[in-house]
């Protein structure tokens, strides 16, 4: 059987269909390779109108040079050595939520700047893994980890009885903070001395920032981390970022199908 000069060059350079896609693919890759995995990210092309296979994603990156983006050794802040009281754990490593605001896992962070440090303090939802408040400054303070909470309660109104985790960190021990989260009718739950998996959730997302923007960027002010930081809260993490556990959703879209399906329950 004869073959037409336009079959082999089909046959060298693939379907058409396959040239008209690769472009806009690998700029997605591009794009996303460093923050997701290959299942992730097939999901996310598959939103976006790009059929491909795990495996030619991983092809794909390979022939790119892309990686994803790695993440570095955690390292502890937490000032446990004090004589301040302490609550229970009431979490005991459960992590699971059945709605939102049913737990907040809360913790402070830093990010190196040419100015010093900026500290970071955050509360995030159990139920989607939303970061539903934070705060930054450049002391490490209780009067920080209280904006955070109360940025997340302005923005949440939780219903009493929401459980708030935190380490034993004096900030969180502090008497004013206490009583604040006694004002919000919470209750208080602490990890264990010296034990970082007690408030694994938002440790993870820590990692997470760090990878995906801290450990890739050098600020030059706190101000310029500041800025950096809130668009990766409130749009690419809680807005933008995909979750296997999430059904391949947001945060927040998880949290509003949460909602949707309510109403029409």
């Amino acid at each position: 059987m004869a073959i037409t000069r336009g079959a082999r060059g089909r046959r060298r350079c693939g379907h058409g269909r396959n040239r008209e896609w690769r472009p806009r693919c690998s700029l997605r890759i591009s794009a996303r390779v460093k923050v997701f995995g290959p299942e992730r990210l097939q999901k996310h092309l598959d939103e976006h109108g790009v059929q491909i296979g795990v495996h030619r994603i991983k092809r794909l990156r390979k022939k790119l040079g892309l990686r994803c983006r790695q993440k570095r050794k955690f390292k502890a802040t937490t000032n446990s050595k004090h004589d301040l009281p302490v609550a229970p754990n009431l979490l005991n490593q459960d992590f699971t939520a059945t709605a939102p605001n049913q737990a907040w896992c809360g913790d402070i962070t830093y990010i190196a700047t040419d100015e010093g440090w900026l500290y970071l303090a955050g509360l995030n939802d159990l139920f989607s893994g939303e970061l539903v408040g934070y705060a930054m400054s450049g002391r490490m303070t209780k009067h920080l980890v209280m904006q955070a909470l109360f940025r997340a309660v302005a923005s949440q109104r939780p219903v009493a009885g929401l459980i708030h985790h935190t380490d034993r960190g004096s900030q969180y021990c502090a008497h004013t903070y206490r009583e604040l989260v006694g004002q919000f009718r919470m209750q208080a739950s602490m990890s264990r001395r010296g034990n970082c998996f007690d408030n694994a959730p938002i440790e993870s997302f820590w990692g997470r920032l760090k990878s995906e923007l801290v450990y890739h960027r050098r600020f030059a002010t706190r101000e310029e981390a500041r800025r950096a930081i809130s668009e990766y809260i409130e749009t690419s993490y809680n807005r933008q970022r995909t979750q296997a556990r999430l059904d391949y959703l947001s945060s927040a879209a998880f949290t509003q199908r949460y909602y949707l399906n309510q109403v029409a329950a």
